[in-house]
This record gives structure tokens, sequence and C-alpha cells, in this order.
């Protein structure tokens, strides 16, 4: 018991092969937790360590802020004189309806160039169009909405099919578009003086583009178009019938020749 006791109170040295100094051990004569002293507790360095801060830098961007909304007037017209109100801006439309003078009517609408407005009766729900030289409007007509032809849809003919474009031709500025159709039975078409079809086309004239409607007889049809315009010029053709319209069919547009 003596040896065992002289031999745990040698002290015992680990030596590494690496630089790590000796480590040596001591029993202790008790298993009593030390009691806590600035000399004996271990004490705690904190290094300074690099700190990731995550930060914000808000730099000057553009904003895109959206674009303002049109703010369009509903005004208040008089007939002038009797009028046929239509089912679209032109004479060459479907009849809807008659207005008799003195008549008021609200303007809701109207075509691009302001010639022709979209009317009802106030606080009505049956609007149509009508020339606007034949309304004393009270304001100005350009402060109402252009609607023509998104917003004011012309009336479905469920009895026949679209015509078809054949074909575009031009030359120089003269664009003639034919096209086939279905024959109207008796007693479908508006009245004998009536067009046959309806064709819209946006064509550059004086460096703008301009909407004209063309009331055709036959199914063939020569307009203007001259160069020098931003947009594309387009149109379309219609099948007019008494009970509505049967298309559109979209016309390839050809484009102006490189000189």
């Amino acid at each position: 018991m003596l040896a065992l006791l002289v031999a745990c109170s040698m002290p015992v040295h680990f030596t590494g092969t690496t630089n790590t100094p000796d480590i040596t051990l001591t029993p202790s004569p008790a298993l009593a937790s030390p009691s806590p002293s600035a000399s004996s507790s271990p004490s705690l360095t904190l290094t300074s360590t690099p700190t990731i801060i995550a930060s914000l830098t808000l730099t000057p961007s553009q904003t895109l802020s959206p674009s303002p909304v049109p703010t369009y007037a509903i005004l208040r017209g008089e007939v002038l004189e009797l009028a046929n109100c239509r089912y679209g801006p032109g004479v060459p439309y479907l009849y809807k309806y008659g207005l008799v003078p003195g008549s008021r009517l609200e303007i809701i609408g109207r075509n691009d160039a302001g010639t022709w407005v979209y009317v009802q009766a106030i606080g009505g729900h049956n609007p149509c169009w009508v020339n606007a030289r034949v309304m004393k409007i009270q304001g100005d007509i350009m402060s109402v909405e252009p609607i023509y032809p998104d917003k004011a849809k012309l009336p479905v003919s469920p009895y026949y099919p679209p015509p078809a474009v054949t074909s575009v031709t031009r030359n120089g500025d003269q664009v003639t578009i034919t096209w086939v159709s279905k024959a109207l039975r008796p007693g479908d078409r508006e009245n004998e003086n009536s067009p046959l079809f309806v064709v819209e086309v946006w064509t550059c004239q004086q460096g703008r583009i301009v909407f004209t409607p063309i009331g055709a007889y036959q199914t063939q049809v020569t307009v203007t178009d001259e160069p020098g315009c931003s947009e594309p010029s387009h149109g379309r053709v219609f099948l007019a019938e008494k009970h509505g319209y049967a298309g559109p069919a979209e016309i390839p547009w050809p484009a102006h020749l490189m000189p």
C-alpha cells in the first residue's frame, strides 16, 4: 500500500514529439470543487475576431413610376336636326335608331378625330354613333375618351362566315385589297342601298395615321397609303347584313418599297 502511494506521488511527464509544452499532472488531495477566486479560476480572454455585419446601403436608382391614367370627361349635347344613329362611327355602318332635334344626350366616347361621337340617353344604356356636326356639344369633344374600335364593338352576325382576303397589292401609294365572301340570302341586306361590306383602314396621310371606314358594294377597294408614319398602316374587312357583321378579316398590309 505504501509502494502504491509513493508511485502515485511521483510527478509523471508526458513528452510529445511536437513543440507543445509538457503537461504535469499532480493529483489533488480531495475531489472538492475549488473555491472561486481570481487567482485559481481560469481567465476568459475575449480576443477581437472579424465580425461580418450586414449593412444595407441604399444607392440612388431610377424609379419607374406608372404612367398616369388619363382622365376623360363625359359631356352633354343636344341634337340639332333629325339624325341617324349608327352601330359604328361613319355613314357606311348599319342604322341603329333615329335621333330627333332637341334630344339631350350624354357623350361617352368619340373616334380618334372627334368627328363621330358615341351617345346615349342621359342615364341610358343603349349607345350609338352620330356625326358630331349634328350635335351642339357642351365642352371640348377631345376631352372625351376615344373608344373605337377597342371599347365599342360591332354587333356580330351569327349567320355568315367572315370574308377571306385573297390579294393585297401596292402600286406606289395605292393599295388594292381583294376578298371573297358568301353571298347574302334574300332579305338579309339592310336595304337596297346599304353597303355589302365595310372596309376599315388606318392609313398614313400627311405623316399621321388616319382612320377611314369605307362602304363597299364589290369585293375590291383601293386606298391611299403614304410613307412617313412611325406607326404601321393596317385594315380589316367585314361582311354587313341586317343582323350584324361577319368578320373581320385582317388585311396583310404591304410595306412601302424602299427607293
